[in-house]
C-alpha cells in the first residue's frame, strides 16, 4: 500500500497542495513576481515533490548523499528551465512536457541542441573544468600527452571561446581519462552532448550517471547505453 493510500491523499492532490504552498510563499516573499510565473513555479515544485515519493529507497538515499550540492543543482535546473523556455518562445513551439517530472521519473528529455549548450556558461552544465596548464601543474598531465588524447578522442575537450579548450575534471582518475570515453564519444559525436549525457541520470542505466559507472570500470554497460541514446 502506498503512502498516499494510507493517508487518503492522492498523488495529484499532494502535488497541488505543495504547489499552493509554494505559490503563497512566493507571493508573500515578493509581490512583484509575475502571477503566471508564480503558478508555473508552484506546479514545478508540486511535480518534483510528488515524483520524489515514487523514487526507490536507493534513489532517495542518493539524493540524501548530495544534500550539500542541492542548492547549486537547483539553481542550474532553474536556469536550464529558463533557457529552454526562452528557446521555445523564440521558436514558437512551446510543448507540454513537464521537465521536472520527466527528470525525476527517469524519462529521457529531448537532447539539447548544440546551440543551446553553446549559449550557456560551460561551468553551469559541465561541472568543474580546467585548461592544459592546470592539468599539467596539478595532475601532471603533459601537454603533449593531453593533445594526443584529444586527437584520439580519449578525452572530452570542450571549446571555450576561440580555439581554447577546457577539460572536465570528472573524466580523470589518477591522472588519466577513464576507459570508455573514446567509445562513448565516437557514438554520440558532439563533445558537448557527449559530456552532457555522461553527467546526467540515464534512463538506459536505470537513472544512474554514466560517468560514475565509467569511473567504476563498468564500460560495456555504459557503451551499450550510449549506443541506444546516440542520435541516428
Amino acid at each position: 500500500m502506498s503512502r498516499f493510500q494510507t493517508t487518503g491523499l492522492g498523488q495529484d492532490d499532494f502535488a497541488e497542495m505543495v504547489a499552493e504552498d509554494v505559490e503563497r510563499a512566493l507571493a508573500h516573499y515578493d509581490e512583484a513576481i509575475n502571477q503566471s510565473t508564480v503558478v508555473s513555479v508552484g506546479k514545478i515544485a508540486g511535480s518534483i515533490a510528488s515524483a520524489v515519493t515514487l523514487l526507490s529507497p536507493k534513489h532517495q538515499r542518493a539524493i540524501d548523499a548530495i544534500h550539500a550540492d542541492l542548492p547549486g543543482l537547483a539553481s542550474k535546473f532553474v536556469r536550464a528551465l529558463a533557457a529552454e523556455a526562452a528557446r521555445r518562445s523564440e521558436a514558437g513551439t512551446a510543448g507540454t512536457t513537464n521537465p521536472s517530472t520527466a527528470l525525476l521519473a527517469d524519462e529521457p528529455l529531448p537532447p539539447p541542441q548544440s546551440d543551446d549548450l553553446e549559449s550557456m556558461l560551460i561551468e553551469d552544465w559541465a561541472g568543474r573544468v580546467a585548461g592544459s596548464t592546470y592539468l599539467e601543474e596539478n595532475l601532471r598531465i603533459a601537454r603533449s600527452t593531453l593533445h594526443r588524447w584529444q586527437r584520439r578522442g580519449d578525452v572530452i575537450a570542450l571549446r571555450k571561446g576561440g580555439r581554447k579548450h577546457v577539460f572536465p575534471l570528472a573524466q580523470f582518475v589518477d591522472g588519466r581519462p577513464v576507459a570508455g570515453l573514446s567509445d562513448v564519444q565516437s557514438l554520440i559525436g558532439n563533445p558537448r552532448l557527449t559530456w552532457l549525457w555522461l553527467t546526467r541520470p540515464s534512463a538506459q542505466l536505470d537513472g544512474r550517471i554514466p560517468i560514475d559507472l565509467l569511473r567504476q570500470d563498468q564500460i560495456d554497460e555504459v557503451v551499450e547505453a550510449a549506443r541506444v541514446f546516440a542520435p541516428g
